[in-house]
């Protein structure tokens, strides 16, 4: 296809924009490298196969493109469509297709407009943007990103949430029973979501999706921290993470509705959502052995 509204990733143009000064000096076999690392043309054969999909449409076409199926467990626990004022919050085990998985299934669910609040940096993903509720988490919010966030929540159109922002790590994590067990697991879970559904009145319904990246993504994260470097390298990974996923079968576990009169306000708000996260992780472990 050579139709020019087709994205492409093009490595070298963004190190030539970008940093100019450094490409200048780049040896052609470290640019060759870089494109490989990032998966540069299997990216691009699947953004030419999504061209002109949109929204709920476009994370079809990638499941499809990449024949990745999800079964949906415990779906008799999902709200009745006609309920469309609910926050769906899952863990992050995969870092993008398990966004689009959820797309997927929630727009499925209810039809119309579904939100993602997702990092302000992925609004570079054209594609998804008339989904995308764009936060900064690494600095001050902009008065458009907190309208657009407030009146979406407070609009009647399903929101879904990854409260631990980053995808998930292989990292040592305190268990029900006290002991501590290395797993991979989020971090831990922010209380915006919790916040905005007490204000704006919104049932919340759990979700936890069964996934995670190889284990060289997680090698790559935990040598970058103990390294000292604050900025996730690691994420120039996920392209080739979301890849390996092709003809894999993921499963999203639906837990039960928390209605909006239950939720923690105020002080309260930040110790819900870390039990709420625990509880996701239970919902894994009652359906443990299936899925991928």
């Amino acid at each position: 296809m050579s139709d020019s509204s087709v994205i492409k990733i093009d490595v070298e143009q963004v190190l030539a924009g970008r940093a100019p000064g450094l490409y200048r000096f780049m040896p052609h076999a470290l640019v060759n490298w870089l494109k490989k690392l990032v998966c540069q043309d299997e990216m691009n054969r699947l953004l030419e196969e999504t061209a002109g999909l949109e929204g709920a449409e476009f994370c079809r076409g990638i499941l499809k493109a990449l024949d990745v199926k999800v079964e949906v467990l415990n779906a008799g626990r999902m709200p009745d469509a006609s309920n469309r004022r609910v926050v769906f919050v899952s863990n992050h085990p995969l870092g993008g297709l398990d966004g689009m998985a959820l797309i997927d299934m929630i727009q499925t669910h209810y039809g119309g407009q579904v939100w993602f609040v997702v990092n302000d940096l992925l609004m570079a993903v054209k594609p998804l943007e008339k989904v995308f509720l764009p936060v900064n988490k690494f600095g001050h919010q902009s008065r458009e990103a907190i309208a657009c966030l407030d009146n979406a929540f407070a609009g009647n159109d399903p929101i879904i949430v990854f409260p631990a922002g980053l995808c998930s790590r292989y990292r040592k994590v305190k268990l029900d029973n006290g002991t501590t067990k290395k797993m991979v697991c989020d971090l831990p879970w922010q209380k915006m979501f919790i916040q905005k559904s007490a204000q704006h009145h919104r049932d919340i319904v759990p979700l936890f999706f069964n996934g995670q990246n190889s284990m060289n993504f997680y090698r790559k994260a935990n040598l970058r921290k103990r390294l000292g470097i604050k900025f996730n390298i690691e994420m120039v990974l996920l392209p080739g993470e979301m890849i390996k996923s092709r003809g894999k079968t993921f499963s999203v576990t639906v837990g039960n509705l928390k209605p909006h009169g239950e939720i923690a306000k105020g002080k309260n708000a930040g110790a819900y959502a870390r039990e709420l996260a625990r509880e996701v992780y239970r919902l894994g472990a009652e359906t443990a052995g299936r899925g991928n």
